[in-house]
This record gives structure tokens, C-alpha cells and sequence, in this order.
């Protein structure tokens, strides 16, 4: 079995089309359809069932893309940390980040690093805090920032870098907006605008009202900060947002307010895969990183 024969059959599996493939490979028809029929020999059984010109992979073909699929990523993953332990400095890292972290802690550790690491590149990549988590655990990214931090996933190791407050965000005619601190329970009867289901400061969110007593009324969504921002500032609802969010500045129209009891907060940090090793490059920024915000905490 041949490396060539796992890529093509992978690129026909997923496009269920040899001709589309070829084009993509830049490699004859002919010679997709050879590689094919070979790895299916080899194997003894039809990875894909013929219907006309069309194709379609058979149970045992969807079977063999799975594994076919982790075999890829394994070798691909094993080119990366030879080239990086022949150099370092010229590896590229695979980063995935939430949208609560992106307006101010990605690109300052991220140009911080470079600055130390001018040669070493990056493939950013946001997303939901299933899809993060989901992403390291099957190497489509190398490591992660996150927030919260897991701490009893077994497939994952977790740091954490800093623990942060969340605050209430009110419209500046809010009755409430004059307050020095809040109780998440002054807010039991108004509405509020958090992320879609399946985000995790939903969940925060959710969870802290339950704790105070009440379950919130959701008025609006937004699936990222300034949405969600921009929607307290038309006057649509309240909000709970991690402070590091308001680095800068608070929306224009709008009033941040700490919330006294329940203490709600949560912890950012950086995931990595528990049973797959670092490559060098990731390495390095891995403790970057760390030394990073243990000088920051110093400072602070």
C-alpha cells in the first residue's frame, strides 16, 4: 500500500467523482482509476460501489476513509517534526482560537512571538469551543487558546494562562446603568442577548442566572462579540462578557458593570493533544506562551 494510493482514493472518496479528482491531484484520469483498482486488490474488496459514471463508496469503503484519513494526518504530522527538527525557526503552527479571544490576546502573544520568531508561520483558525476542542483532539490544528479551560477531557492537556471576571454590559439608559456593582439577580426580569446555542459563554451565561435564581429571558442572539455588543447598544437586551473583551473600550451608549454575587468568571488558557507530541515549532510558541503570561502576571 502506497502513500500516493491513500491520497487519491481519500480525493475521490470525498468528491465521489474520479474526473473531479484527477483535476485536483493534476494527475491523468487514468492514473487515478489505476492507483484505485490497485488498493482495492491489495485490499480484496470494492471500495466504491459504480453506478453508470457516477461513484459512491460502499460500508466498507466509508470504513476505510476513516482510517485512511488518521493514517494521512499521522505521516503528515511525522514530515512536519522532521523538518522542524532539521529547523525550527522555519515550521509552520496550526492555531485555533475562539471570537472572545480574538480582538486582543491572538494577535498580541502572536506578534510578540514573531518578534522573537520572524520565520516561523501561521494558519489561524476560529471557531466554537466544540469544534476547537474537536480540532486538536484529531490534529486539524496543533494547539489551541481557550476559554474555559478543560480539565477532565482525557484526550486533552490543558493549561491556564489567567482567570478572568465577567461583567454585565447594560444600555446607558438601563434603570439599573448608575450602579457601581450588580447581583446577576437585578437582571431576572430583562432580556438578554447572548451567543447561539452550542457556545460555551452561552452556557456561562446561562448557568450564573441559574445559580442566582432565574432562567434568562433571550431575546437576541449574535454569533461574535460585536454583534453581541451592537445589539446591547440598540437597546435589545443585556449581556455578560469576559473582561479581557473590553481591552480597548466599551461600546459607545453602554455601561460595564461588575457583578458582585455570583462570582462568575472563567479561565483562558491553551489546549494541546494529551497522546500526540508537540512538533518543535509548536513547541517552542508552547512556551512562549506560557513564559509570556507568567511575565504579564508579574506586571499586573
Amino acid at each position: 500500500m502506497e502513500i500516493r494510493q491513500l491520497a487519491y482514493f481519500i480525493e475521490v472518496a470525498e468528491r465521489e467523482h474520479v474526473s473531479e479528482a484527477a483535476l485536483a491531484l493534476h494527475v491523468a484520469q487514468s492514473a487515478v482509476s489505476r492507483q484505485i483498482a490497485n488498493l482495492e486488490s491489495e485490499l480484496g474488496v470494492e471500495l466504491f460501489e459504480r453506478e453508470g459514471r457516477n461513484i459512491k463508496l460502499s460500508p466498507v469503503g466509508r470504513l476505510f476513509l476513516t482510517h485512511a484519513k488518521t493514517a494521512m494526518k499521522a505521516i503528515e504530522h511525522a514530515k512536519k517534526q522532521i523538518d522542524e527538527y532539521l529547523d525550527p525557526e522555519r515550521g509552520t503552527i496550526k492555531i485555533g482560537f475562539p471570537t472572545s479571544l480574538a480582538g486582543h490576546l491572538l494577535p498580541t502573544v502572536v506578534s510578540a512571538f514573531k518578534r522573537e520568531h520572524p520565520n516561523i508561520a501561521f494558519h489561524l483558525r476560529q471557531g466554537s469551543y466544540r469544534f476547537l476542542t474537536e480540532s486538536v483532539k484529531n490534529g486539524d490544528i496543533d494547539l489551541a487558546f481557550l476559554g474555559p479551560v478543560p480539565t477532565n477531557d482525557p484526550d486533552l492537556e490543558g493549561f491556564i494562562l489567567f482567570t478572568e471576571k465577567i461583567s454585565a454590559l447594560l444600555p446607558e439608559q438601563h434603570p439599573l446603568a448608575e450602579k457601581r456593582t450588580l447581583l446577576l439577580s437585578d437582571l431576572r426580569n430583562d432580556n438578554f442577548v447572548l451567543f447561539p446555542d452550542g457556545y460555551i459563554l452561552r452556557e456561562v451565561v446561562v448557568n450564573a442566572c441559574k445559580e442566582s435564581g432565574f432562567i434568562p429571558k433571550i431575546a437576541c442572539e449574535g454569533e461574535d462579540l460585536d454583534a453581541i455588543k451592537g445589539l446591547v447598544t440598540a437597546g435589545m437586551g443585556v449581556t455578560l462578557l469576559p473582561d479581557s473583551s473590553f481591552y480597548e473600550t466599551k461600546p459607545r451608549f453602554t455601561v460595564k458593570i461588575p457583578i458582585e454575587i455570583p462570582d462568575v468568571k472563567r479561565t483562558v488558557g491553551i489546549i494541546t493533544p494529551r497522546g500526540r507530541e508537540l512538533a518543535p515549532a509548536e513547541q517552542v510558541f508552547y512556551e512562549f506562551v506560557i513564559k509570556f503570561f507568567s511575565v504579564l502576571e508579574q506586571y499586573q
